[in-house]
């Protein structure tokens, strides 16, 4: 089984590295691809994304357990709909149920006061960035849920107030999920308390296996 941890929009793939160490003690081998430069050499909206994001899972010689936080949980979704056959299970992390569109207003204007470096430090331009978040407006990640028939768990931090809702539609439309909340996190679970996500990953994989 390959076991692939998806960043957020905002994070990159070093975001990940604390989680991938506390997996790697309890024998959990995981690949941290970084969603910037698996789209580097196309424009960055999310079909384009999502397109680079479904070639990379196909290329994996086994059967995947994904595991994304945010926009990687909204990939993970629309992979599992697409390609079922292909998924072992899926982990979502602070993933929303729909677009917070009025959200999304107010944090472009927010990118767009930002300075450069801010997003090239994530290996990201600031232009690519922008038009990657204006391409997810309108998407329908609750469109099909139904269609998701692997081991499912749905977690979101305790002080993430934003997705818990989500979180909680989340669970109630995927047959058979499992929610958990985990504690002193808000909505960077990877990053706040990567120790219990671990814990949470590592059991949740070894149970499904």
């Amino acid at each position: 089984m390959r076991n692939i941890l998806i960043h957020g929009l905002g994070q990159n793939n070093q975001s990940w590295c604390n989680t991938v160490t506390y997996l790697k003690k309890n024998g959990i081998e995981s690949i941290c691809p970084s969603l910037y430069e698996i789209t580097n050499n196309t424009l960055l909206n999310y079909k384009n994304l999502y397109d680079e994001f479904s070639d990379f899972c196909n290329n994996q010689e086994e059967k995947v357990n994904l595991c994304g936080l945010s926009l990687g949980g909204i990939l993970a979704l629309d992979f599992a709909k697409e390609y079922p056959e292909k998924v072992n299970s899926i982990i979502l992390i602070g993933t929303p149920y729909k677009i917070p569109k009025a959200l999304f207003k107010v944090q472009n204007l927010i990118f767009k006061m930002m300075p450069k470096r801010t997003f090239e430090k994530m290996g990201c331009s600031k232009r690519k960035f922008i038009t990657l978040v204006n391409s997810m407006c309108n998407l329908n990640i609750a469109k099909d849920l139904n269609k998701i028939k692997c081991k499912s768990l749905i977690l979101c931090g305790a002080k993430d107030n934003v997705n818990m809702e989500s979180a909680k539609l989340l669970n109630n439309s995927i047959k058979n999920s499992k929610f958990k909340i985990i504690s002193n996190s808000s909505h960077e679970v990877n990053v706040d308390n990567p120790k219990e996500l671990s814990n949470i990953i590592y059991n949740f994989w070894k149970d499904n296996q």
